[in-house]
């Protein structure tokens, strides 16, 4: 079997199966793990999975930089977003990450909803300066231009001087093992440290973050209270989230109700 071959049936398996294990291809395809290992390594270098120990799990799309992010699965994220907001309550806290999923919340915030936002997202800050009842804390540090956020010390020393009540986190990848990924080391520290200030930490989940993973880990999938998804996401995802007790949120449950 030529390499190339070997590479596209290794994406089919991940495509349906959710993971690839190096022990079990090397087996399947009658090749040293040492030759899997080099067409796995080969095929993360092009974007096509993410690599984890043992194997690897499929790439998310959302580290694409901010332009490219927001005309992907734009119906999906405004419907998670929908949900996600109804899950603020006048009067709280609200941490904002930075994100295309997340400006779009801000989009369906009430106009009579009077909160305080607190965020490290310039984005965030600015599509809230017209909001009659919203308050809107910035913080600040250095601007890492890929996901137009700041980060760095000065950051981290801004979100220790927070209690917030939510926490809406944004993550490119959300996997039962492999837990909240994202694409850039100081944003995970950043993700992290916010999540430590916050009652709840709520992650809007768009399909292409959902089974996926990135390079850099915020946490294991415990860390958030609520993911919002949309409705008819894969049940076998939703019960292996639930049992890390997590409650899934899906966007037909106008009743609140949630897994």
């Amino acid at each position: 079997m030529l390499t190339s071959q070997r590479k596209q049936l290794i994406l089919e398996k991940l495509e349906a199966e959710g993971q690839v294990l190096s022990g079990a291809l090397s087996i399947q395809f009658d090749v040293s793990e040492d030759t899997i290992r080099r067409d796995l390594r080969e095929l993360a270098t092009e974007g096509r999975l993410q690599r984890v120990h043992g194997g690897a799990l499929p790439a998310s799309s959302a580290i694409a930089p901010f332009s490219e992010r927001k005309s992907l699965k734009i119906e999906a994220k405004k419907s998670v977003a929908q949900r996600g907001a109804q899950l603020i309550s006048s009067g709280q806290v609200v941490i904002i990450d930075g994100g295309t999923t997340t400006s779009e919340l801000i989009t369906f915030l009430p106009r009579h909803l009077a909160i305080t936002v607190i965020t490290h997202s310039p984005g965030i800050a600015l599509g809230l300066v017209d909001h009659p009842s919203i308050e809107v804390i910035l913080i600040g540090g250095r601007l890492y231009k890929h996901s137009i956020v700041t980060v760095g010390a000065a950051a981290i020393e801004g979100i220790n001087t927070v209690h917030a009540d939510l926490f809406f986190m944004g993550v490119t990848g959300i996997h039962p093992e492999a837990g909240l990924t994202t694409g850039d080391y100081e944003e995970a520290c950043i993700k992290r440290a916010f999540s430590g200030r916050a009652a709840e930490t709520i992650v809007l989940a768009s399909p292409e973050k959902i089974n996926t993973a990135s390079s850099f880990v915020i946490g294991d999938v415990s860390l958030v209270n609520t993911v919002v998804v949309e409705n008819g996401t894969d049940a076998d995802w939703i019960n292996a989230v639930s049992e890390k007790g997590v409650s899934v949120i899906m966007t037909a449950d106008h009743d609140n109700e949630s897994r």
